[in-house]
């Protein structure tokens, strides 16, 4: 995979619409959970590469400073190369300052080398720079855009669930209208109150039927009353 593809993906990824998705899909839970899918695979494959992108351009970098300090280490030794070689021919050993001479161009040769090699190196690595800051940045709004996208699927969730528990209820309360003589609720209530209206017929009943005990037993002693004052009226004329 390309730098260009990656960077490509990662920036089309966080940039997508997620509501106007949404809008479009006719199964909106399934198309979250198709899309978490497709975001966290993405980010995985886009944290690799990232990774393997940064990796190139830190080897960059070491390079280019490994460029800086070897220019900067040959510039010294043409440095000491030359002194020396001004110093023998002060002495008037000028073969040998010669010699000396010529190790600081040699010296000095390395030098332009590593110098301009660090300097062909200085686009890229901006280039790259570049490039990594931007995949940094696409990374970061994916992984904002994964949050997201789990955050409204828990939301679509929780809004299916709320709104099938109050279908559910709306259906029991519509079964069971209690404006509705022909409602079970209706049909219960009635059945008690035939229980309650039988058992006050009981209650009353059995209250007829103790009254008419006591008073069966009120007739009685009056008649006992009536028999035994006739029997004395009958003993009082005998006398």
């Amino acid at each position: 995979m390309s730098k260009q593809t990656i960077l490509g993906r990662v920036t089309q990824l966080a940039r997508a619409n997620i509501n106007a998705l949404l809008d479009q899909a006719e199964d909106p839970q399934k198309m979250l959970d198709q899309l978490i899918r497709d975001y966290t695979n993405n980010i995985s494959e886009a944290e690799q590469a990232v990774a393997t992108t940064i990796g190139n351009l830190r080897l960059m970098e070491a390079d280019h400073k490994e460029d800086m300090e070897a220019a900067a280490e040959w510039g010294g030794k043409a440095l000491a190369a030359s002194r020396k070689a001004d110093e023998l021919r002060a002495a008037g050993a000028a073969a040998d300052a010669d010699k000396f001479d010529n190790l600081a161009k040699v010296a000095l040769g390395r030098q332009i080398q590593s110098e301009k090699e660090a300097t062909t190196a200085q686009p890229t690595i901006a280039a790259q720079t570049e490039v990594v800051d931007r995949l940094k940045s696409g990374l970061d709004s994916m992984r904002i855009k994964l949050t997201e996208l789990q955050a409204k699927r828990d939301e679509l969730v929780a809004r299916a669930k709320t709104a099938q528990a109050q279908n559910t209820m709306m259906d029991a309360v519509k079964n069971i209208d209690v404006m509705d003589p022909t409602s079970d609720l209706n049909r219960f209530e009635q059945k008690v109150r035939r229980e309650e209206a039988m058992a006050l017929g009981k209650q009353e009943l059995a209250a007829s039927s103790l009254d008419a005990q006591f008073e069966a037993l009120d007739d009685l002693g009056k008649s006992l009353e009536v028999e035994s004052r006739l029997a004395a009226l009958k003993r009082g004329r005998a006398a």
